[in-house]
């Protein structure tokens, strides 16, 4: 009976490579191949063994993608074969990350799958601009939500709108004005809002608004994605870090 490899599903951060986590690092030097997302920082190759296998697997909104079926095909073969199969990916790979997905299709063929829990640019985004997510005085919890979803409908923006939690909106700018326009519905115009481009990585760019202004502000400064969108009174208590102001537009 041929041996059956084992699959780690590796969250590499959110762009920063010095937020990858050690447990990576160590899984990343056992592996025989790697699949790898555009939006993974290709610095954390430099922890793969120099026989590896590197395999791009594409996924950006709007632009050329592999599909899904291909990479968990590629993965079971790869897996199936003996070998070690490095899954990397931007963020977590459970947090809109389709590692559930994967995870399904390895478990049911019988595979071993090891899931790295990686820095989701939720928390990490957000930070370096100086905005917590909660704060006794402020607000007491956040959420994280899709601004589409693989049906092409979306949240219930009017009740997320209505929680009082600090919103963080990953895949958002493809529908910025709409998701604006919601929200208005249930929050003040004026509640301080980001829109956080290329988070964590020396090339990041931002915008510090409202909610009313958001949409035309990104526009005007020629943000697009992968950007992160953050709305609520904590977006208020917003700073420019060193080496985070390039760029940047701040009202």
């Amino acid at each position: 009976m041929s041996r059956r490899g084992k699959a780690y599903l590796i969250g590499a951060g959110p762009g920063d490579v010095e937020l990858l986590t050690l447990k990576a690092v160590r899984c990343l030097r056992h592996a025989d191949v790697v699949l790898i997302d555009d939006l993974a920082n290709p610095e954390v190759l430099q922890f793969v063994p120099p026989d590896a296998e590197v395999i791009p697997v594409g996924k950006r909104g709007g632009g050329a993608s592999t599909a899904q079926a291909d990479i968990e095909r590629r993965m079971l073969d790869e897996a199936l074969a003996g070998r070690c199969v490095a899954r990397v990916k931007g963020g977590d790979p459970f947090v809109f990350g389709r590692g559930g997905e994967e995870m399904q299709a390895l478990l049911a063929a019988g595979i071993e799958v090891e899931v790295v829990n990686g820095i989701t640019a939720g928390l990490a985004v957000p930070a370096t601009l100086g905005i917590p997510l909660t704060h006794r005085d402020h607000v007491h919890g956040a959420m994280f939500v899709s601004g589409h979803t693989h049906k092409g409908d979306g949240p219930d923006w009017h009740l997320l709108a209505r929680s009082g939690m600090t919103l963080v909106i990953y895949m958002g700018m493809t529908n910025l004005s709409h998701i604006s326009a919601q929200l208005q519905r249930a929050m003040p115009p004026d509640t301080p809002a980001a829109a956080i481009q290329d988070g964590t990585r020396p090339e990041q760019r931002q915008v510090v608004t409202t909610l009313a202004r958001i949409a035309d502000d990104v526009a005007a400064a020629g943000l697009g994605s992968p950007a992160l969108l953050v709305i609520g009174p904590t977006v208020g208590l917003a700073r420019h870090l060193p080496g985070r102001s390039r760029a940047s537009t701040q009202t």
